[in-house]
């Protein structure tokens, strides 16, 4: 039996969300042995090799010219302090907290988009957005005994990577995506690089450590290609849901390889958010929907007319 291309992006999206949650398992994995600067410099190196080879297989390369652009500047930049708040954060925290947490960027985004690029956003949307965020101060429990100060940075590290997303419009649709990644894996490589060279703590790494860097760069990888056949196989209405399986991909990982149980906190608070951030995208899609009918009635509307001109 065929597979339908919307059951395909969603095995696309899974797969996905599965590469960057085993990315981050990798990182976590080297439990705090490498600073993140470094991290930052390995890793971008590997991934930078990666995509170049790609980028170079589909003829894109002779394009470079096209990334001098300030967009990508600030997206690149963006993405950079999303990384190394999220790295500094990741082995002081438990694995499906900070993936709970991150949970909220389709949120914070959407609000973003409203206050930034003035997205138009009713009333419903800006209450699920709200009590989104109420359950991420479940999850993170401020001025409470199970707070983690650690919180903050991945709290930090959203914002970052919502301007990055928010950036990511804005940017021209005839500049190859494969681009956009290889100039933000080189800004990472280089800040890294700059970081730990200031910091004066550079380490020496082992086998195991340069392993666990690499299988982490290629899982990367595979997480950028895989959301890319994602978004463009499927519709994003069926698509998007799936990008919440990387929070179920966090918590079996924590459990059998960390031993972690998420606590109940935890699991009402990214519960909350999930289905905040499901209630959002269900909005923006109907409120699409309606422009979209009203604009066609509109332009049918104006052909009626047009045809009853004498």
């Amino acid at each position: 039996m065929p597979i339908s291309d919307n059951i395909r992006a969603s095995l696309y999206m899974m797969l996905s969300m599965m590469g960057f949650t085993v990315n981050d398992l990798f990182i976590k994995l080297l439990d705090g042995s490498l600073p993140p600067g470094q991290i930052m410099a390995i890793r971008g190196f590997i991934l930078i090799i990666l995509i170049s080879l790609i980028a170079w297989q589909r003829g894109v390369l002779n394009r470079i010219a096209e990334l001098f652009n300030p967009i990508v500047a600030l997206r690149s930049s963006m993405e950079v302090g999303a990384t190394l708040l999220f790295l500094s954060a990741l082995t002081l925290l438990p694995f499906s907290t900070i993936s709970a947490i991150l949970q909220s960027l389709p949120l914070a985004v959407a609000m973003g988009g409203a206050l930034v690029l003035k997205e138009p956003i009713g009333w419903r949307r800006w209450l699920a957005i709200g009590v989104g965020f109420i359950g991420v101060l479940i999850i993170v429990r401020p001025g409470l005994d199970g707070f983690q100060p650690a919180s903050l940075l991945v709290l930090a590290s959203v914002v970052f990577a919502a301007i990055r997303d928010l950036a990511t419009r804005k940017l021209p649709t005839e500049l190859p995506s494969l681009l956009v990644s290889l100039a933000t894996t080189i800004s990472i490589c280089i800040v890294g690089a700059l970081l730990t060279t200031v910091q004066s703590d550079w380490q020496p790494v082992s086998i195991r450590q340069f392993g666990l860097l690499f299988s982490a760069a290629c899982f990367l990888f595979f997480g950028y290609q895989f959301i890319v056949l994602a978004m463009r196989t499927g519709d994003i209405a069926y698509v998007v849901p799936y990008r919440y399986t990387s929070l179920i991909w966090a918590m079996v990982f924590g459990y059998f390889i960390f031993a972690e149980v998420p606590d109940g906190y935890t699991i009402i608070g990214a519960s909350v958010v999930i289905a905040m951030g499901l209630f959002t995208l269900y909005r923006e899609l109907t409120a699409g929907r309606r422009v979209v009918t009203s604009t066609a009635i509109h332009a049918r509307g104006n052909v009626w007319r047009e045809r009853k001109k004498p």
